[in-house]
C-alpha cells in the first residue's frame, strides 16, 4: 500500500468516487421515493467518498494491522475532511449541501457524532474489506493501461467540476439576487404604508380597491399558470413556465406598487402647498419609483439558463439548506417542483 504510483492514486480515487455515487444515490433516492442523482458534479462521482476513502487509506497505512487505531485514524481523518469541505463550500457557494443540524452532538452543522462513528466503521470496513479486491485489481492493469486512464478521467473530471462550478455560482447569484428583490421590495410596502396612512381617504380607498385587484389577479395567474403546466410533456418546457409565471407575478406586484405610488404622488402635489412634509415625501416616492422600474428590468432581463441550471444542482441536493438565503433558496426549490 506504501508503494502506489500516482496513476494508481488516482484510479483508486475514481473508483470510491463512483461507488460513493452508488450508494449515496441509491440512499437518498429511497427515503425520497424517487430517484435523485446525487452530488454535485454532473457525472456519477461523488469527490467526498473518493477523497474521505484515500484520507482514511493514507492515515491508516502505518497502523493496518490493527483494527481499534484503522477506526481511530480513519475516524478522526475524515470527521476533519467532511468539516472542512462543507464549511468551505458553504463560505463559497452560500449553500449548504448536506446539514447535520437536527442531529445531536454536531459541529455547526457540518459534522456529527453518527456520522463519525459511521466514518470510523466504514474505515474499518474499507481497509479491511472493500480496498484489498480493489487493490489487487488495480495493481493487475499493466502501466501502460492504468497511467493513460487515469490521465483521461482526470481531465472528464476536470471538465465536469469546472461545468458544476459554474452552475454552482449561477446558484449563488440567483439566491443573493432574490434574496435583495425580496427584501426590497418589503421595504417598499413598508414604505407604503406610511404613505397611505399620509394621503387622504380617497387615495387609501383606492389603495384598497387596487390591492384586492392585485390579489384576484395572482389568483388568475396561478390558476392560469396551473393549467399551462399540465399540459406541459416536456420537463424544460415546464421550467422555462414556471420561470415566466413567477416573473409575471412579480412584475405584476411592481407594476401595482408602481400604480399605488403614482396615486400618493398625485394626492401629495395636490396638497404640497400645505402640508410642509410634502416635498420630502415626493422624493422619496420618486426614488420608490426609480427602483421599482430597476428591479422590473432586471426580472424582465433574467436568464433561463441560469435557473435550469440551478435546477439541476437543487435536484441532485434536496436537503441544501442557504441560512440568510432561505426564502430565495425555497423560491427556486418550488420552481423546481412544479416541472414535475
Amino acid at each position: 500500500m506504501e508503494h502506489y504510483a500516482m496513476s494508481q492514486w488516482l484510479l483508486f480515487f475514481y473508483l470510491y468516487c463512483f461507488l460513493g455515487w452508488v450508494w449515496e444515490s441509491c440512499y437518498v433516492s429511497v427515503r425520497k421515493h424517487q430517484w435523485v442523482n446525487r452530488g454535485f458534479l454532473h457525472g456519477p462521482l461523488l469527490p467526498i467518498y473518493g477523497s474521505g476513502a484515500i484520507i482514511i487509506l493514507w492515515a491508516t497505512l502505518p497502523v493496518r494491522g490493527s483494527i481499534p487505531l484503522i477506526f481511530l485514524l480513519g475516524m478522526a481523518a475524515a470527521t476533519v475532511l467532511e468539516y472542512c469541505t462543507g464549511a468551505a463550500m458553504e463560505a463559497l457557494f452560500k449553500v449548504r449541501y448536506w446539514d447535520y443540524s437536527d442531529k445531536p452532538f454536531n459541529l455547526n452543522g457540518h459534522i456529527c457524532l453518527f456520522c463519525s462513528l459511521g466514518w470510523g466503521f466504514f474505515s474499518v470496513l474499507l481497509v479491511k474489506g472493500i480496498h484489498p479486491p480493489i487493490e489487487a485489481l488495480v495493481l493487475a492493469l499493466p502501466a501502460i493501461l492504468a497511467e493513460p486512464a487515469a490521465l483521461v478521467l482526470t481531465v472528464a473530471v476536470t471538465v465536469d467540476a469546472v461545468q458544476s462550478f459554474n452552475a454552482a455560482m449561477d446558484l449563488r447569484e440567483l439566491l443573493e439576487k432574490l434574496t435583495e428583490s425580496n427584501e426590497d421590495i418589503r421595504r417598499i410596502q413598508k414604505r407604503l404604508e406610511v404613505y397611505s396612512t399620509f394621503a387622504q381617504e380617497e387615495v387609501r380607498e383606492k389603495l384598497e380597491k387596487a390591492a384586492r385587484a392585485k390579489g384576484e389577479l395572482e389568483e388568475k395567474l396561478e390558476e392560469l399558470s396551473r393549467e399551462s403546466q399540465q399540459r406541459k410533456l416536456r420537463r424544460r418546457e415546464a421550467l422555462a413556465q414556471a420561470i415566466q409565471s413567477r416573473r409575471e407575478k412579480k412584475v405584476a406586484l411592481l407594476d401595482q406598487l408602481s400604480g399605488q405610488l403614482e396615486l400618493c404622488r398625485q394626492q401629495m402635489e395636490k396638497v404640497s402647498d400645505t402640508a410642509a412634509e410634502a416635498p420630502e415625501k415626493l422624493e422619496e416616492i420618486a426614488q420608490a419609483l426609480e427602483r421599482i422600474r430597476r428591479y422590473r428590468q432586471r426580472l424582465t432581463d433574467a436568464a433561463a439558463k441560469a435557473y435550469r441550471r440551478s435546477d439541476r444542482i437543487l435536484r441532485g441536493n434536496p436537503t441544501a439548506k442557504a441560512g440568510r438565503y432561505a426564502e430565495a433558496l425555497e423560491e427556486l426549490r418550488k420552481l423546481s417542483q412544479r416541472r414535475k
